[in-house]
């Protein structure tokens, strides 16, 4: 069997539909992510907004943003509701007369390969923002096995995922039964503040730590390599995070009302900037696996953001942290719930990697098809 070229502009159909009787709401309004996905809920702030001009996307749908920023940002509805996106996006659907000829999860794949954003950033166009619109969309030219072909890996990529997803609602449940935990605690035990148990560090880099170690703190609780451009940067000030310490920004201010916060679960030292604040705690009465249940919770960002001060700038410093309360078992009931959370945190970080499998997939998938169909 030989392969087809299309053009996509022959083969899919533009999407107008819009919220105009207001049947969605604001609890149905979604994002798209430039990792090829739908976000669970908008980041922008829709008081005011118009909903009725939002673009309606049912399940099977496709939804882009046509502004650039480094990658296309870009949602497929693999679900059974129907969500609603700004009209700034450009909404898209398989036109009915090629739903013979190419699967919509096929082009999903097909979208999800790296050399997709090459394609897009390469035919982008503008000077302060790039875009990409529904005209170049329709310009992208794709050679299509037979849609046997493209069924049978489909399938393929498929069950990957349903594996990825059960595998990710067991996650839950391991975070449910912590959830449950601290809350029965709560309830059987009087808080306390946890200043008395808590040590400030302020140890910098005197050991000649390079570049490598120099770690990000993410509003997601987690230590990341860092972002910022290191050139020519002195790393001496820089402070050092040992094995078991926890380290945070105390300036809470455009930071999605959330805490940027990581915790060194591993046996090597890391650097992170001089501004953060660096403490672990007092191993005989408080384990810093069990305080992280409380400041990775949601609980813990409103305290925090609440708590801040300042006026340009507000800060929750160390003298804040050390007013949160929380209760204090014993250590070995410590132990037990953060052996549990340190369960969930291995299985979370092999759930992401299982993610990244799934798409770095694609590409080879696309290709088995496409050499399938030369044979």
């Amino acid at each position: 069997m030989a392969l087809t070229k299309y053009r996509l502009g022959k083969l899919l159909k533009r999407n107008e539909l819009r919220n105009t009787e207001l049947k969605y709401t604001v609890d149905d309004v979604r994002g798209v992510l430039n990792s090829k996905g739908i976000s669970d809920s908008s980041k922008a702030d829709l008081s005011g907004r118009d909903l009725s001009k939002f673009l309606v996307v049912k399940p099977g749908g496709f939804v882009f943003n046509h502004r650039i920023h480094d990658k296309l940002g870009l949602g497929y509805n693999t679900s059974e509701q129907t969500f609603i996106f700004t009209n700034d996006y450009v909404a898209f659907e398989i036109d009915d007369v090629a739903k013979d000829i190419i699967l919509p999860d096929y082009l999903y794949m097909w979208f999800l390969r790296s050399e997709f954003d090459r394609y897009v950033l390469f035919n982008s166009y503008g000077s302060a923002t790039l875009f990409f619109n529904w005209d170049n969309m329709c310009d992208l030219e794709i050679d299509l096995p037979d849609i046997d072909i493209q069924r049978k890996f489909v399938a393929i990529y498929k069950a990957m995922i349903a594996n990825q997803q059960s595998y990710e609602r067991g996650l839950e449940d391991l975070k449910l039964v912590c959830d449950a935990y601290i809350e029965d605690l709560r309830r059987k035990m009087p808080c306390e503040k946890i200043g008395k148990y808590l040590i400030e560090s302020e140890k910098r880099n005197d050991i000649g730590l390079t570049v490598d170690c120099v770690r990000g703190l993410a509003t997601s609780k987690a230590m990341i390599p860092t972002k910022a451009d290191m050139d020519g940067v002195s790393l001496t000030n820089y402070k050092m995070v040992s094995p078991r310490f926890i380290a945070y920004v105390p300036d809470t201010s455009r930071r999605g009302d959330k805490v940027s916060l990581g915790f060194n679960d591993t046996d090597e030292t890391f650097l992170v900037s001089s501004i953060s604040v660096v403490f672990t705690t007092n191993l005989d009465a408080l384990m810093p696996e069990y305080l992280m249940l409380f400041l990775t919770r949601a609980e813990f960002d409103r305290y925090a953001r609440f708590n801040s001060w300042g006026s340009a700038r507000e800060t929750f410093n160390f003298e804040d942290m050390c007013d949160v309360k929380i209760p204090i078992p014993d250590i070995s009931v410590q132990k037990a719930i953060a052996e549990i959370f340190a369960a969930y945190n291995t299985r979370k970080a092999i759930n992401e990697r299982l993610k990244a499998q799934i798409k770095d997939i694609c590409p080879i998938l696309i290709k088995g098809s496409l050499e399938e169909c030369k044979k």
